[in-house]
């Protein structure tokens, strides 16, 4: 799946969590925090292709994206699979603990899990795709949905576009019914 997509479902998975639990007063740190987190959260994976939008914006980021792609076994691997996600969170959680001496206000614990959120929307988006996800690293075995890979979506073509066109049309359909929640969330935060 293109970035856009992966960006879109994660802050879709995000507000369906949010608005699925009890709402907590939260301050206007965590809030932003969360948006950008989940965005990082969404596209993390990612972090192996060297062709990737988050290594193109760097001035050495095609060096580095080189180096970082060798180093993680290529794309769709460890950063695609649980012990990927373990390891992403892990340092996740340690970076917005340090990131939290500098923001005292932000709640670093609801970070995380906008974090968390964003990388499986990705894991779970890239199973639909031809090249499928290794989900069982160190078993080498992709798993896709469905398992006819012919059936797939393949990145950047129709199918992902009917993929992302429903993201859309289901995040309006989930505010318009949840209004009522998102309204008392927009309330808590202080």
């Amino acid at each position: 799946m293109t970035a856009r997509t992966h960006d879109l479902a994660a802050i879709s998975a995000y507000l369906v969590v949010v608005c699925t639990q009890d709402v907590r007063a939260v301050t206007v740190a965590t809030a932003l925090m969360v948006v950008i987190v989940n965005q990082v959260g969404g596209i993390a994976p990612d972090i192996d292709q060297p062709t990737a939008p988050f290594w193109r914006n760097l001035p050495i980021g095609k060096i580095l994206g080189k180096g970082i792609d060798k180093m993680l076994g290529g794309h769709r691997f460890i950063t695609h699979s649980i012990l990927g996600l373990a390891l992403f969170g892990w340092a996740a959680h340690w970076l917005l603990h340090l990131i939290n001496l500098l923001i005292p206000n932000m709640d670093a614990s609801i970070v995380w899990w906008a974090f968390m959120i964003g990388m499986v929307s990705h894991l779970v988006l890239d199973t639909f795709t031809k090249e499928g996800v290794p989900w069982l690293l160190p078993i080498p075995v992709k798993f896709g949905i469905p398992p006819i890979k012919k059936f797939r979506i393949t990145t950047g073509k129709l199918g992902e576009k009917l993929v992302f066109i429903g993201i859309v049309v289901f995040d309006v359909w989930f505010c318009w019914v949840n209004y009522g929640v998102l309204e008392n969330i927009v309330h808590h935060i202080k």
